[in-house]
């Protein structure tokens, strides 16, 4: 998944899923806690994937990861309109109330407070894009 999008979350919690992610997410999908305090989507597929990977860890290793994404995670489906109702907790937890970007992150996508977003991409800087990049061998 690629791209990003700003959306709004109306006042009963709902939010448009773009029109570009709603093909890769499918039918069905979940959407959990996120790291950096956002949410993350994956679809029914990749979600199976991190289960299994998950599951396949001893407990006490994966204990607090089972927790984290688990506990939180919900099967949403969208409605006539494309939109997904968000749980008040994980709005609270990505401290979402209005504006949002809803970004694609290779194999899930993610929905960012707008302004998280912005502080979050104002941190990243060249040195640290060029040392992930000689990690990939680039």
């Amino acid at each position: 998944m690629k791209g990003e999008y700003k959306h709004s979350i109306d006042a009963k919690g709902r939010l448009a899923m773009p029109a570009k992610l709603r093909d890769e997410l499918g039918d069905r999908f979940t959407v959990t806690k996120g790291l950096d305090g956002c949410l993350a989507i994956y679809p029914e597929k990749e979600w199976e994937v991190l289960e299994a990977r998950i599951r396949s860890l001893p407990m006490s290793k994966s204990r607090d990861l089972q927790r984290f994404f688990f506990s939180a995670a919900f099967d949403a489906e969208m409605d006539a309109q494309g939109r997904i109702l968000l749980p008040a907790n994980l709005r609270e937890y990505a401290g979402l109330t209005k504006e949002t970007a809803i970004i694609g992150a290779s194999n899930h996508a993610e929905i960012w407070d707008a302004a998280k977003w912005a502080e979050y991409n104002a941190g990243i800087n060249d040195d640290r894009i060029m040392e992930a990049m000689e990690d990939l061998g680039f």
